[in-house]
C-alpha cells in the first residue's frame, strides 16, 4: 500500500469515529430534548415536596404576615397583593391554621375591594 492509500484509511477511520461521535451526541440530544422536561418537572416535583422547602415556604409566609402587621395603611394592599401572589402556589390546607386564616381574610379582603370598585 502506498502512503497516499494509508492516508486516506486512517481519514477514513478518523471521519468514521467522529461521525460515530456525532451521531450517539445526536440522539442524546433528541433524547434529552423529550425527556429533559418531564425530568426536570419530576425532579421539581420531588423538591415541592420536601420538609424543608415546605418549612421555609410557611417561614416566608409568616415572615410576610409578620410584616404586613407591622406595615402602615398604605403598605398594607401592595403586601396583600404579593402574599396572595406567593400563596397561591402553596396548597392552604399545609399551612399552619393561623396562617391559613391570615390567607383567608386577604381574600376577602381583596373580594371586598374588588366588589367596591365595581359599583
Amino acid at each position: 500500500m502506498g502512503k497516499v492509500k494509508i492516508a486516506l484509511v486512517v481519514l477514513g477511520v478518523f471521519l468514521a469515529i467522529e461521525g460515530l461521535a456525532f451521531a450517539f451526541t445526536g440522539a442524546d440530544l433528541i433524547f434529552y430534548r423529550f425527556y429533559g422536561p418531564k425530568y426536570e418537572a419530576a425532579r421539581r416535583q420531588v423538591f415541592e415536596q420536601t420538609k424543608s422547602y415546605r418549612q421555609g415556604y410557611i417561614q416566608e409566609l409568616s415572615n410576610m404576615q409578620f410584616e404586613y402587621v407591622k406595615a402602615d395603611s398604605a403598605q398594607k394592599p401592595m403586601l396583600a397583593d404579593l402574599i396572595l401572589h406567593r400563596a397561591a402556589d402553596f396548597p392552604e390546607e399545609d399551612l399552619p391554621a393561623d396562617l391559613a386564616e391570615f390567607i383567608r381574610e386577604l381574600k376577602a379582603d381583596k373580594l371586598k375591594a374588588a366588589n367596591k370598585k365595581s359599583y
